[in-house]
């Protein structure tokens, strides 16, 4: 496996994906979490190598001496050590759900070293968005009609007004997927096993986002911009990520059907098409 040296030493591993044509799409996960459940993302390596970064701490990185150095703005520093091993001038960037806030200050420092960015079902905590618990309930109601509804939707407002238990987690999780199956429960819950709680309360330790400051270079941010939102995903919906989309100059939302929270499962198709699409 592909590795190279970050900043303060820390060994860094990526997975290299497809036989596409063109420099790699340089893809951040989110957790932050072992980057290998993006997969291919839906077959998008088919029109472009994929490289996944196993952000520190997580996957095949090793873990650094200093635990606050998996804050997200310190990660800024790993991407750009990435883009240096590779020998880019510039580099299309793909981000999902919290990799978008390492994406976005890595855009917001290094404007010039990014080509397109795409940003997958984003985390908005970088930039300051509010997302208000009427956002997620109206989002959450398109699923109504489901039967697992009644007892995620009770977990749901629990959580809203304050409580969370691991219980009421495990309850919330079909609003993750455009659709909850016996694949996708298998799925979400290997996924959950590779969650490090120690690296995902570090990462957002005070500190890793300056909001104002990083809307306000995004404003001057000179290249195209795709945010990807899944019409039923009350983790990132699909009003906040519209809002997201119009901090910069050259962005555009993209509303997928029926989609949730990792769209490129729910309907690879219609993922695939948008994304190679903007990259093209």
């Amino acid at each position: 496996m592909p590795t190279f040296r970050a900043s303060d030493g820390t060994l860094l591993a990526y997975h290299l994906t497809g036989d596409g044509a063109g420099d790699p799409l340089v893809c951040l996960p989110g957790g932050p979490t072992d980057s290998r459940y993006l997969g291919d993302l839906g077959g998008l390596s088919a029109h472009r190598p994929l490289l996944a970064l196993d952000l520190r701490g997580t996957g095949r990185s090793a873990v650094p001496r200093d635990p606050a150095s998996y804050r997200c703005d310190r990660m800024t520093d790993d991407v750009e050590a990435l883009r240096v091993c590779l020998g880019l001038d510039r580099m299309d960037l793909l981000a999902h759900c919290a990799g978008a806030n390492v994406a976005v200050r890595y855009a917001a420092r290094h404007p010039e070293r990014v080509g397109r960015l795409a940003l997958i079902t984003p985390s908005v905590r970088a930039v300051g968005i509010p997302v208000t618990a009427d956002d997620r309930r109206e989002t959450a109601l398109l699923r109504k009609d489901e039967p697992w509804f009644p007892a995620a939707f009770a977990a749901l407002e629990a959580v809203l007004a304050g409580e969370f238990t691991a219980g009421q987690r495990r309850a919330l999780a079909p609003f993750s997927h455009g659709r909850w199956d016996g694949a996708t429960r298998i799925r979400h819950a290997a996924e959950e096993e590779l969650v490090d709680g120690a690296v995902l309360a570090a990462f957002g330790a005070e500190g890793a986002f300056e909001p104002e400051a990083t809307r306000a270079a995004l404003a001057r941010f000179p290249r195209p911009v795709l945010v990807l939102a899944g019409e039923v995903d009350p983790g990132a919906p699909p009003r906040v990520l519209a809002e997201f989309a119009g901090l910069f100059p050259d962005g555009e939302l993209v509303v997928q059907p029926r989609a949730g929270h990792t769209p490129w499962h729910d309907d690879a198709e219609r993922f695939v098409a948008a994304t190679a699409r903007f990259l093209a």
